[in-house]
């Protein structure tokens, strides 16, 4: 049923890292930020690429042992259906690794509180609580060793994640100057600008807190509900309307090509093009991409054994590589 990776480093000169915290259904905002630019890239093969499940970063929000598990499985079945090439990629769960929670031990004490107390995650939470758990407050450091244990060159994140690739480069010269070596190079984020922020149904920012997200690959009924509620104004039908202050174009021109959006933007801009109208066009241009994706992923989780098989064996790929480095690293801070 799947694929077997084969190392690349051999092949590649630069590793691709990037990781999505299990914390619920996969919706589009996820997809088009980050899941389907990392696929492109991976599946390039110009990478060695880890895409790892960050369930030890879900643990500072969720307390529930069996959403986690599931969740966890949901998207590596995403990622699948979605055409992920499992020859070209690891997928894997990051708590496979436990090197990566020893590095980030490692590095707790190379740098201080006031340096991570100006993370602004950190800071959005602390105005928000009265109380910011600790795994909260040390989620760069985790981070960053999830960047470097394997050597990440390119990190692909959304741009509210830049921060967290120059904590990594911080740490990377925190390390490298208090034991006098060169051994993490310095990684690079990858930010899909032209995406930008992706609206959910109310023109806020996507995003399941809100509760404003079209999932993947949720029910058909679902998906038509929650398209025909997104939000509009008070335009008639045969009035001329803005496509980039539009919730439904918004939407809608993620799935086209360059000729395509510019077809459906003379649309909005001409009159004649009613919010229902748009909201069926959009709800059929969804179905369409859903098409064979969806039938894939019903059929991964209907045999979730086979998901926990594949990603307990690319765990053990990950593990490998992170040993290697660890073995390096404990002999250069003293541990052997």
């Amino acid at each position: 049923m799947f694929n077997s990776f084969k190392s690349r480093r051999n092949i590649c000169e630069k590793v691709l890292v990037s990781g999505i915290k299990p914390t619920g259904n996969i919706h589009f905002g996820n997809y088009f930020g980050a899941m389907k630019q990392n696929i492109n890239i991976a599946n390039g093969g110009e990478y060695e690429s880890y895409i790892f499940i960050a369930d030890y970063h879900a643990l500072t929000t969720e307390r529930n042992a069996d959403n986690l598990r599931k969740q966890s499985l949901e998207i590596a079945a995403t990622y699948i259906a979605c055409g992920l090439d499992l020859n070209k990629v690891i997928l894997f769960k990051q708590s496979s690794v436990p090197q990566v929670t020893e590095l980030t031990w490692i590095f707790n004490n190379l740098i201080t509180m006031p340096f991570l107390m100006r993370a602004h995650a950190f800071k959005d939470s602390e105005a928000k609580n009265s109380e910011v758990n600790v795994g909260l407050f040390d989620y760069p450091v985790l981070m960053a060793a999830d960047i470097l244990i394997y050597g990440g060159d390119l990190v692909p994140v959304g741009q509210d994640q830049k921060q967290h690739i120059e904590y990594a480069r911080d740490i990377v010269g925190f390390y490298n100057r208090a034991y006098n070596v060169e051994e993490f190079k310095l990684p690079k984020e990858l930010i899909q600008k032209e995406i930008g922020s992706i609206p959910g149904i109310d023109g806020q920012k996507m995003s399941k807190s809100y509760n404003n997200h079209i999932e993947l690959f949720c029910s058909n009924e679902d998906l038509k509900k929650r398209v025909m509620s997104i939000v509009t104004d008070s335009a008639n039908p045969e009035d001329k309307k803005n496509p980039d202050e539009n919730n439904i174009y918004k939407i809608h021109r993620l799935f086209l090509s360059e000729d395509e959006d510019m077809k459906l933007r003379a649309k909005y801009s001409n009159g004649g093009y009613g919010y229902k109208e748009a909201k069926e066009n959009l709800l059929k241009v969804i179905m369409k991409w859903r098409e064979g994706k969806k039938e894939k992923f019903d059929d991964l989780m209907s045999d979730e054994n086979k998901l926990v098989k594949l990603l307990e064996k690319n765990g053990n790929l990950a593990r490998e590589v992170a040993e290697k480095k660890m073995e390096i690293i404990r002999k250069q801070v003293g541990l052997v």
